[in-house]
C-alpha cells in the first residue's frame, strides 16, 4: 500500500512530499534571501518563538551513511544509530553550512548526552565549524513547581531567540505565530480523523509525509497545502486492513510504514515525535508567550522517553481507543531501550482489552538492514487477523 496513486495525483500532496524528500530546499532558499534558519534537535523546541522572530525552524534528521568517522571518534557504541548519524552531520560541519543556530531540547537522555559531547567538542576544538547552540532544560513532571521552572526556562529561551534574530520578541508576534501553528495543528487533526475514523482514507505512509513536511518548510505554506490535501483525501478510496497503532522509535522516513502496510495492515496512528504527537496540543494564546509555550509542550501526550511506565500504559490505552486500533506494533532500534521498559505492562493491559501486539526490539537502523524484516512483519500480521 504505502503511498497510493490517489495521493500522488494530488498536486498539494506532491508538493508536501517534495519538501519531505528534499529537506534542505526551503532552508537553502531562506538563507539565500538573507534570513536565518534554526535547527531543532529534540521534539520540544517551541516553533512559535522561532517563527515569531522571522526565522525558519527545521528538524535535525539522520542520513544513513556507511561511514561515520566523527561518531566513531567521539561517541560510544551504545549511542543509538540514528543519534550517531545526527551527531555526524553536526560534528562534520554539514549543519554549520545549512543552519544559523541549533536549539537542543532535552527530549531524550541520549540528546542530553549528545549536547554535552558537542559542547565539549566546541571547547577543545574551537576551530571546528559547529553552529551556535542553546539548550532547553525542561522539567517533564507535571506539578506547579516544575511549571514555574519551565516558564523560567522559556523566558531564557526567548532571550536567546532575540539574540539570534537581532530584534526583540514581542508578545504579539508570539501570539500571531502561535495562532498560525494552532491552525496548522487543527488541519493535521482533521487529517488524523481521516486515518482513524469510521473509514480510513489516508495511509500511515501518506500521513508521515503530510506531518513530517512541516519540519522543513514555512508553516503558512504547510497549512495551506494540508488543508487542500484533507479536502481531497475525503474522496480518496477507503482502506481495508488490520488497523495498527505504532509505538517506539521515531520514523523519519516511510520505509518501515511501507513494509507494515504492504502486509495487509494500515497504520492509523502513532505516538512518536514525527507523527501524531507533533500536533497533539495547541498553544493557549490567552496564557501569554511564556506560560503558553510551557503548557503546549509539557502537557502533550506522554513520550516514551520521558514518562513513567504507568503513564505510558494509560497513554497507549487512550490512543488505541481513539484510533480504533486492532493491534499495536512495538518497534525499537538497538540501544534505544527506554520504550522497551514500558512494553511488558503495555502488552498486558492491551491484550486484556482484546488488542493484539507484536514487539520488534533491538532493530538495526535504517530498517532495511534487518534481514527478512518484512517477512517477520507479515507473520505478525497473520496472527493479528
Amino acid at each position: 500500500m504505502g503511498i497510493r496513486k490517489c495521493a500522488l495525483s494530488s498536486s498539494a500532496f506532491r508538493k508536501l512530499k517534495e519538501y519531505y524528500d528534499n529537506r534542505e530546499a526551503a532552508s537553502e532558499k531562506w538563507r539565500m534571501q538573507g534570513r536565518k534558519v534554526v535547527g531543532e534537535l529534540g521534539a520540544d523546541v517551541p516553533d512559535e518563538y522561532i517563527i515569531a522572530a522571522g526565522m525558519l525552524p527545521v528538524r535535525i534528521y539522520a542520513a544513513p551513511k556507511e561511514c561515520l568517522p566523527e561518531a566513531e571518534r567521539f561517541l560510544e557504541y551504545a549511542f543509538d544509530p540514528m543519534m550517531r548519524a545526527k551527531f555526524e552531520k553536526i560534528a562534520d560541519g554539514t549543519y554549520a553550512r545549512e543552519i544559523d543556530a541549533l536549539a537542543v531540547s532535552n527530549s531524550t537522555d541520549v540528546i542530553i548526552r549528545l549536547y554535552l559531547y558537542l559542547r565539549e567538542l566546541h571547547r577543545v576544538e574551537p576551530e571546528r565549524p559547529l553552529p551556535e547552540m542553546a539548550f532547553i532544560d525542561w522539567l517533564f513532571t507535571r506539578n506547579r513547581l516544575h511549571q514555574e521552572r519551565n516558564e523560567f526556562i522559556m523566558q531564557k529561551f526567548m532571550k536567546t531567540i532575540e539574540k539570534w534574530s537581532g530584534s526583540p520578541l514581542s508578545e504579539k508576534a508570539v501570539e500571531t505565530a502561535a495562532k498560525l501553528c494552532n491552525r496548522d495543528r487543527e488541519a493535521l487533526r482533521r487529517m488524523g480523523r481521516l486515518r482513524h475514523g469510521g473509514e480510513v482514507h489516508i495511509s500511515g505512509s501518506e500521513a508521515l509525509v503530510i506531518i513530517g513536511s512541516a519540519f522543513f518548510m514555512e508553516r503558512e505554506e504547510h497549512l495551506k497545502l494540508v488543508e487542500e490535501v484533507v479536502k481531497e483525501a475525503e474522496e480518496w478510496p477507503s482502506l481495508d486492513g488490520i488497523r495498527v497503532f505504532y509505538t517506539g522509535s521515531v520514523q523519519e522516513d516511510t520505509e518501515l510504514y511501507d513494509m507494515v502496510e504492504n502486509c495487509g495492515c494500515v497504520i492509523v496512528g502513532e505516538d512518536h515525535d514525527w507523527g501524531d504527537r507533533f500536533y497533539d496540543r495547541d498553544f493557549m494564546t490567552e496564557y501569554g508567550a511564556v506560560r503558553g509555550a510551557a503548557d503546549c509542550y509539557m502537557m502533550r501526550e506522554f513520550s516514551s522517553k520521558k514518562a513513567f511506565v504507568s503513564q505510558r500504559v494509560e497513554a497507549i490505552n487512550r490512543q488505541a481507543d481513539r484510533t480504533g486500533a486492532q493491534a499495536v506494533f512495538f518497534y525499537n532500534n538497538i540501544y534505544e531501550e527506554a520504550a522497551s521498559w514500558d512494553y511488558p505492562e503495555q502488552k498486558k493491559s492491551l491484550e486484556a482489552r482484546g488488542i493484539k501486539t507484536a514487539c520488534f526490539a533491538k532493530m538495526q537502523w535504517p530498517c532495511g538492514k534487518n534481514e527478512e524484516l518484512e517477512e517477520r512483519i507479515r507473520e505478525a500480521a497473520e496472527k493479528w487477523k
